[in-house]
C-alpha cells in the first residue's frame, strides 16, 4: 500500500473512533464523510447536486435533509435542523451547498493549501483547471504500476485508476478539478498533525 493509502486508512480509522463520542452535529457529519475515505466530502456534494434541479446551488430544508439521507448520513431530525440553521446565514430558508461543503472540510493551514495547489498545477498541464488522462501523459509514469507490468492494464487504464483516487466512488468521470483535489487532500491532511511532515509528504509524492 502506498504512503497515501496508509494515511487514508489511518484517517478512516480515526474518524470512525471519534464518531462514537462526538456530540456536535456538524463535526459528526464531517467525521461520517471522512470515514468514507478522502472522497467522502465530494460524494456528499454530488448527492446535493442531484437534489439541485434548477442549478441554483442552494437547497431548502427538505432537499438538504433528503440529500443527507440519500448519502446515508446518520443524523436525527433535530441534528439536521441544527446544521441547516447554522448555515442558513440570512435566515431565508436556503443554504448554499458549495459554501457548506467548504465549511465541512477539515481546517487546513495556508502552507498545506499552497503545496496542494502546487501539486495540482504540476498535473494540470493544459492549465484549464481540470486534470484528465491527457494531462497525465509525461507527468505520471504508468510503467511502474504492477498491473501494467503484468500486462493486465494498458497505460490509459493505469491513468484512469490514478484519477479515480481523487474521485468519489459513485461518480468516477475521469476528470479531477482543483476543488476535488483539495477536498481529497483535506481528508489526508486530517490524519497528519504536523505541517512540515505534510509538506515533505507532498514534495516526495509529487516531486515538487
Amino acid at each position: 500500500m502506498s504512503g497515501r493509502g496508509l494515511l487514508e486508512r489511518d484517517m478512516v480509522s480515526r474518524a470512525k473512533k471519534q464518531m462514537d463520542k462526538c456530540q456536535d452535529p456538524v463535526e459528526k457529519l464531517r467525521l461520517q464523510c471522512l470515514a468514507r475515505g478522502s472522497a467522502g466530502i465530494k460524494g456528499l456534494g454530488r448527492a446535493f447536486r442531484i437534489m439541485d434541479d434548477n442549478g441554483s446551488k442552494s437547497l431548502d430544508m427538505e432537499e438538504f435533509s433528503k440529500g443527507l439521507h440519500d448519502y446515508g448520513v446518520l443524523l436525527d431530525n433535530d441534528e439536521v435542523a441544527t446544521v441547516f440553521k447554522l448555515f442558513d446565514k440570512n435566515g431565508n430558508g436556503n443554504i448554499n451547498f458549495e459554501e457548506f461543503l467548504k465549511a465541512l472540510r477539515p481546517a487546513m493551514s495556508e502552507t498545506r493549501k499552497r503545496v496542494i495547489n502546487d501539486a495540482f498545477c504540476k498535473m494540470d498541464k493544459t492549465g484549464d483547471g481540470v486534470v484528465t488522462i491527457d494531462d497525465l501523459r509525461g507527468t505520471y509514469n504508468p510503467k511502474s504500476h504492477q498491473k501494467y507490468q503484468n500486462g493486465e492494464w494498458n497505460q490509459d487504464q493505469v491513468f484512469k485508476n490514478f484519477l479515480d483516487n481523487f474521485d468519489s466512488p459513485d461518480n468516477k468521470d475521469g476528470k479531477v478539478t482543483a476543488e476535488e483535489f483539495l477536498n481529497y487532500y483535506c481528508g489526508v491532511s486530517a490524519s497528519i498533525d504536523n505541517d512540515g511532515y505534510f509538506v515533505v509528504m507532498m514534495n516526495n509524492e509529487w516531486k515538487l
